[in-house]
């Protein structure tokens, strides 16, 4: 069984890089093999920082209050609690902007940052994005600034040198060095996952830590690792600098993540499916629906056709058209191949805006392995089928469409055909609620807790965690 994928950290299982190149170097110029890397250690450390985080906890009732026979919800609420938190971050302007990992601020009440001379400051958070678990703090600017600069992740190539610069444990300035192991890693933690691998030693305390190549620019920042008990096997996996890069220029300038948007729910295509559509091998991927008014319905997709080029570029899979067109700018024209019935047909596409808090259907992607996620597909709740579910009027909430075999929902009694009415005391109107609210589970370590209507009946269901 594919080992506990910690995703997330829980605000910094991520650590500096120790790799030990296990064969022999991919080929580079005399003049890039290094003796040591003591001159690009010396130069950026400085601009690497270690970041703090408190995050008030209000009291809440446990499980057992819910259940329990004897005695009924609503108790006295326990004390405020606060949780604190580290990470690591790397400076990236003289004006004092910093990238970090998303899940190492996110809900945080106070962040402070810890440079390489002890000196803290107070950081304020300038934007996050959730979905690729990038964030970008500001603290005034220092006299001589120290910081780094962007690198071309698209150029390194597995076996090239990969050094990081963090604070693992809180031990502020460590470095480690080792190979690139290989790239664009679909790690099934959502849908813009394309992480370098890296063999990587990674411990708390690090996430959100600059990978940097021989030159010492930035070429990741360190995200996850595969560990059957949280520490470290040697799998590691960094946000590519191509990524990191656009999603922090975006929240700099604006606050906020624009990704592109076509309006089509995409499938794999199987060997049986490529029979049945008449077309060669499985490559591709196939429209299952189209968004009414959306880009796609606008240039002509219709369901059934299948898309194998996109902007120019190949497309194999579902997941290659999905960071594809996450990754064009809104309003910009571009060119789709598509395959109806056989016959191969280039058409033209004005991308559209997508606003993630409005996804109308999608499975709610979980920040742990595939035995840590939720395993939900959810959508609004069907009008003609309100009457069916015996659902009381008004009755708001989210329809379970699917529940992934031997998932955590599978396992802790969700069905298909539930609707989720709330998750945590929380009302819920959009998968990303449940996503929130699943996030700040697991950072209290704790079940989420949903209140759901099956078949006009309300009851309660409290979905855990996987233990490793």
């Amino acid at each position: 069984m594919f080992p506990v994928l910690n995703k997330r950290l829980c605000a910094g299982l991520i650590a500096a890089i120790l790799i030990f190149p296990a064969g022999g170097l991919a080929p580079l110029a005399a003049q890039e093999i290094p003796n040591d890397f003591t001159a690009i250690v010396l130069e950026k450390i400085p601009a690497v920082v270690a970041i703090t985080t408190k995050q008030i906890i209000q009291g809440q009732t446990t499980l057992d209050d819910f259940f329990s026979p004897f005695r009924s919800p609503g108790l006295e609420p326990a004390q405020p609690q606060v949780r604190e938190a580290l990470g690591s971050g790397f400076v990236i302007s003289p004006e004092g902007y910093i990238v970090t990992n998303n899940h190492v601020v996110a809900d945080a009440n106070e962040i402070h940052v810890v440079f390489s001379d002890k000196q803290i400051s107070p950081a304020r958070l300038v934007g996050r994005d959730p979905a690729t678990d990038i964030a970008v703090l500001k603290v005034d600017p220092r006299p001589n600034m120290t910081t780094t600069a962007w690198g071309d992740s698209d150029a390194v190539q597995p076996g090239a040198w990969t050094i990081a610069i963090g604070s693992p444990f809180g031990l502020g300035g460590t470095v480690t060095v080792g190979v690139l192991s290989a790239r664009s890693r679909d790690i099934q933690a959502g849908p813009y996952d394309d992480f370098l691998q890296t063999d990587a030693s990674v411990n708390q305390g690090n996430s959100g830590g600059p990978l940097f190549n021989a030159r010492g620019e930035v070429i990741g920042v360190n995200t996850a690792i595969v560990s059957p008990s949280g520490g470290s096997i040697g799998i590691g996996f960094a946000v590519p600098s191509r990524t990191a890069q656009r999603i922090v220029d975006q929240l700099i300038r604006t606050g906020r993540i624009e990704r592109g948007f076509i309006g089509v729910r995409l499938q794999e295509i199987t060997p049986s499916i490529a029979e049945a559509l008449g077309i060669p091998g499985s490559k591709g991927a196939l429209v299952a629906s189209v968004e009414p008014g959306s880009p796609a319905e606008k240039a002509g997709i219709q369901a059934g056709d299948v898309i194998t080029r996109f902007n120019g570029k190949d497309i194999q899979s579902v997941h290659d058209l999905t960071l594809a067109a996450a990754s064009q700018k809104p309003g910009t024209r571009t060119t789709l191949t598509r395959n109806r019935g056989g016959s191969q047909q280039e058409i033209a596409l004005t991308i559209g805006q997508r606003d993630d808090e409005e996804q109308p259907t999608g499975a709610i992607p979980g920040p742990e392995a595939a035995d840590q996620r939720l395993g939900l597909s959810l959508s609004p709740i069907p009008d003609e089928a309100r009457q069916q579910l015996g659902l009381p009027p008004g009755t708001t909430g989210l329809f379970v469409q699917e529940v992934a075999p031997n998932s955590l929902a599978d396992q802790n009694g969700l069905r298909a055909g539930d609707v989720i009415v709330s998750a945590n005391n929380q009302n819920v109107s959009q998968p990303s609620d449940i996503e929130a609210e699943w996030t700040k589970s697991r950072q209290q370590n704790k079940p989420i807790l949903f209140r759901i209507n099956r078949q006009g009946q309300t009851l309660f269901v409290a979905v855990a965690m996987a233990k490793s």
